[in-house]
Order: C-alpha cells, then sequence, then structure tokens
C-alpha cells in the first residue's frame, strides 16, 4: 500500500506559520539578547508577528472559493469560518499583548487619597519578577529589588495564540488534540506567574493542570473510541462512519469522551468548576486573553465536531447539548449573584454566557454558525475591556483589589473608568445599543428558528436574572459611599489605553451598526465537510 505524498499549502496555511514562527523567534530573543533589550524586542516582534498573520488571514479569505478547501492532507480545513475565528482569536491576542505590555510600566500614577504611594509602586506590573523562586523567598525579594521583567511571558502567549488557530481549523481529531495541548501547555504556566497572590496564583495554575489533563485524556480516549468504531480520524469520514453504524454503542461512547474534552475548554456545566479560581488566581492579563480568546477556539472546534462529524447523531447529541445550555445558563446567572469579587463575577458571568452561546450551537442550521460567530466576536472584545478595567483598580500596597465590597464609590471618584466598566457590564447584560443585545437576539432568533423555542425562553430569563448582578455592581460604583480604605484606580499608559479604548469603540459601534460584521458572518456560514 503506497503512501500519500504530503503536500503543505504554506499560503494557506500562512496565518498559524507566521505566529509559530513568531513564537520560536521570541524563544531565541529570550535565549541569545541581553535582558536590557529583550522587552522592546520582545513587544515589536509579537505585535508585529500578529500583526502580519492578520493580514495574512485577510489575504487568504479573498483567495479560497466560498466553499473552502482543506490543507496538508485535509488534516486542516481552511473555510471562511475558520478564518473569521481565526483573525478574533489575532485581534483578541493584540489586545491582550498591549495589555500584557503595559505590566513594566513603573510610572503609573493613582486618583484620590493614597495616590502617591500607589503611583510609588510598578502599578501595572502583574507577573513574577522570577517565576521559579519561591513565593516570598529571598531569591524572590532580589528578583524584585532587580527590577527583574518577565519577557517570556510573550513567545508562551504565542504559543498559545498559535494553537488556538489551529484548534478551530483542524479536520481531523488527531490534529484537533495536538492543537488543543499546543494551546493549553503555555497557558498552564502563564496562570501561575501573577506577581502578587503568589500561591493563589500558583493553585490556579495547578487546578488548571490537573482538570485539564483529565479533559484532555478523556478527549483522547474518546478519539480511540471513534476510530475503532469508524476506522478514521477525519471528521468527514467520521460522519460517514456513523451514517452506517448510528447504533454503534462504541460510537456513542466515544462522542460522549469528545464532548467531554471540548465542553471542558468552552466551560460548560457540568465542567466549569476551574473556571472561578482560575480566573480569579492568574494574572489579570492572561485572564482576559483566555476569557476570549480560548472561548473562541474551543467553540470554533466544537461548531466544527458537531456540524461535520455528527450529523448522523442529530437525534442524540443535541437533546443533550439542550440540557447542558439549560444547566450552564443556570448555574453561572444563579451562582453570580452571590460573588463579592469581581473577578469570580465575572468568571460566572462567563460561564453563563456559554449557556446562550450554546443555544447558537443547538439551532444546527447555517444561521447558528453565523449567530455564534458574531457572538463570539462581541464577547471578546467586552470580556478583554472589562478584565483591563479590573486590571487597574489597586488598594494602597499596589495590589489588585477586586474585592466589591470596596468598590462603593469608585465610578464617582474615577467616571471615565466607572463609565467604561459600566459600558461592558451593560453589554454582558444584553442591554440595547450594546453588542451584547444584538449577540443575543442573533443566537435566540437562530434557535428558534432551529426549533429549540423552549430554550430560547429559558435563556431570555436567564438574560433578566444576569442583569441583576451587573446592575449591581453599577449601583455600587456610583451610587454607594467609599469605604474608609477604598481602591483607586491606577491610571494606565498608552498600551493599556489604546487596548481599552478599541474594545469599546467595538462594543458600542456592534450595538449600533451591526450590519457590516452580521453580513460578513452569513458569509461564513459554510463548514467544510
Amino acid at each position: 500500500m503506497s503512501m500519500p505524498t504530503p503536500n503543505v499549502e504554506y499560503s494557506l496555511l500562512s496565518p498559524a506559520l507566521i505566529v509559530f514562527g513568531g513564537a520560536v523567534a521570541g524563544v531565541l530573543v529570550e535565549a541569545f539578547l541581553p535582558r536590557r533589550l529583550r522587552y522592546a524586542t520582545q513587544v515589536l516582534l509579537t505585535l508585529g508577528s500578529l500583526v502580519a498573520a492578520f493580514v495574512a488571514d485577510v489575504l487568504v479569505s479573498k483567495a479560497i472559493s466560498a466553499s473552502g478547501q482543506t490543507a496538508v492532507l485535509r488534516a486542516v480545513a481552511v473555510d471562511r469560518p475558520a478564518l473569521v475565528l481565526q483573525g478574533i482569536v489575532l485581534l483578541v491576542g493584540a489586545l491582550a499583548i498591549l495589555f500584557i505590555a503595559e505590566r513594566s510600566a513603573a510610572t503609573g500614577t493613582a486618583i484620590g487619597p493614597g495616590a502617591a504611594a500607589v503611583a510609588r509602586l510598578a502599578g501595572l506590573d502583574f507577573f513574577a519578577p522570577q517565576a521559579s523562586a519561591v513565593p516570598d523567598s529571598v531569591a524572590e525579594r532580589q528578583a524584585i529589588r532587580a527590577g527583574y521583567t518577565q519577557t517570556e511571558v510573550f513567545p508562551l502567549t504565542m504559543l498559545a495564540v498559535g494553537g488556538m488557530l489551529v484548534f478551530p481549523a483542524a479536520n481531523d481529531l488527531l490534529t484537533m488534540f495536538v492543537a488543543l495541548e499546543v494551546l493549553s501547555l503555555p497557558l498552564y504556566l502563564l496562570c501561575g506567574l501573577a506577581r502578587r497572590r503568589r500561591l493563589l496564583s500558583q493553585e490556579a495554575a495547578v487546578k488548571y493542570f490537573l482538570l485539564g489533563a483529565f479533559s484532555s485524556a478523556f478527549f483522547l480516549y474518546g478519539v480511540a473510541l471513534l476510530y475503532g468504531a469508524t476506522g478514521t480520524l477525519t471528521l468527514a469520514g467520521i460522519r460517514d462512519g456513523l451514517t452506517s453504524h448510528r447504533d454503534d454503542s462504541i460510537a456513542l461512547i466515544g462522542v460522549a469522551l469528545l464532548a467531554v474534552g471540548l465542553l471542558f475548554k468552552v466551560g460548560a456545566v457540568p465542567f466549569h468548576s476551574w473556571i472561578p479560581d482560575v480566573y480569579q488566581g492568574a494574572p489579570t492579563p492572561i485572564t482576559g486573553f483566555m476569557a476570549a480568546a480560548t472561548k473562541v477556539a474551543a467553540f470554533g472546534a466544537l461548531l466544527r465536531v458537531v456540524y461535520v462529524a455528527l450529523p448522523p447523531l442529530h437525534d442524540q447529541w443535541r437533546p443533550v447539548l439542550w440540557g447542558i445550555a439549560i444547566l450552564t445558563m443556570a448555574v453561572g446567572t444563579i451562582t453570580a449573584v452571590n460573588q463579592n469579587d469581581v473577578k469570580r463575577l465575572l468568571a460566572y458571568s462567563s460561564v453563563a454566557h456559554v449557556g446562550f452561546i450554546l443555544t447558537g450551537v443547538i439551532a444546527d442550521i447555517p444561521a447558528g454558525v453565523s449567530s455564534t460567530l458574531f457572538y463570539l466576536v462581541a464577547y471578546s472584545f467586552s470580556t478583554v475591556g472589562a478584565f483591563a478595567v479590573v486590571g487597574l483598580v489597586r488598594n494602597d500596597d499596589g495590589d489588585e483589589d477586586a474585592d466589591m465590597t470596596r468598590w462603593g464609590g469608585l465610578g464617582r471618584r474615577s467616571p471615565i473608568a466607572g463609565l467604561l466598566f459600566s459600558m461592558f457590564l451593560l453589554a454582558f447584560a444584553g442591554i440595547p445599543l450594546t453588542s451584547g443585545f444584538v449577540s443575543k437576539f442573533a443566537v435566540f432568533k437562530a434557535a428558534a428558528q432551529g426549533g429549540a423555542v423552549p430554550l430560547v425562553i429559558i435563556g431570555v430569563v436567564a438574560s433578566g436574572v444576569a442583569a441583576y448582578f451587573y446592575v449591581r455592581v453599577i449601583v455600587l460604583m456610583f451610587f454607594t459611599d467609599p469605604p474608609a480604605e477604598a481602591p483607586h484606580v491606577v491610571i494606565p499608559g498608552a498600551w493599556t489605553k489604546a487596548a481599552i479604548a478599541v474594545c469599546a469603540a467595538v462594543t458600542v459601534l456592534l450595538g449600533i451598526f451591526p450590519q457590516p460584521l452580521l453580513d460578513l458572518v452569513d458569509r461564513a456560514a459554510q463548514l467544510v465537510g
């Protein structure tokens, strides 16, 4: 039996290749450049690579046909949904890099009492000066005094972005698994690099690693069972095999185990337990990056598996996703009501949003794909912006202060930060004239067209309940007296200002003028089979 000759379509894979090339170059910078030159070099290299990859993504989208095509022996699908998802990941990655790059600014100032104390600190320095040092050890204190910076976060972030580019485009399960590991392993490390509350950060990283390892094992075992049942790893081949073996118990178990790995990555109930701890313990820029980009990549992979590989099992997977979507909306919404930490509130809010996005997946029609893509765009920018604002709130010691009980009057003392954060919260709530309203309307409409009207009703009720805890934060910031030792808002530098400004502009523009993006995602609703 002759083996097919490998043929790598470099032009079609150029966005991912550029990102991986930038990551490798970043590792070489860490190895050979003097410490004083690394920061500027890494920022320019990383942002340049992401911009170049985005340009390549646009060019590839213009070069391919409407139906798309495959590359590398059908291992990677190059179609419009994949390119849209890759574009979102690249834009989110660029905004996250702007936020991460701000971490070495030691010249931040603050507003209000205690401002001088905050200004003397490296107010936006989110990452540990020496990750390998024991927290509060002599080595760590020496690294802090020496002013060391962790520039290896840039190539680690780029490696995660590269995995996220391949994950939603993978056209066979083995490629999908490799991409899953490539995007996950750097995130495990990044979650443990917080400069302050080091033990909490390391605990979050260990929890994420252990649970992620279990989910990967489920995914890989599911891949093995599906291969045993269908004799192939390609999604189209699995679809054809399931058509003739629809009642095969091995295939059904394989699909179930595969779903565990994918639903863990999107953060759906009951696979969500890692989200609040990891979001709270990770450095805030990494939290924002994970909350947005990981969901984009994971939902892209879930869409591809459901719409390309599982049509023969429509009657089996759809009721299961119904139940998971309902549980996810309910648990995320109800649990968020009782949170007093802003980062944990946003974590449970993200769980609720996973349930809303799943309603678009459940639609099982082209409108379900397009509405899910729109929701991912809108949610990603609002999420990065919200976490960027949270990272600016500091106490007199320079530590992040996400304790909601101390945020009283914050919006009156820092009106710009308060208004921006309120706008992002209103977008999460789905208030009209924000991107959140259009995105929820789109997925609910698609689900209704797909025959899931009861699920839409539950989603609308959950959205109404969720509005309570978003408005609660707004009321606290603007209509409550500040506590005795209230936190302050550090004035960011140019990098973070640019990131927040872009996120705010997209949140408003997609709420007022959503049609261009709606048209774009409508044209990108066909996945390669």
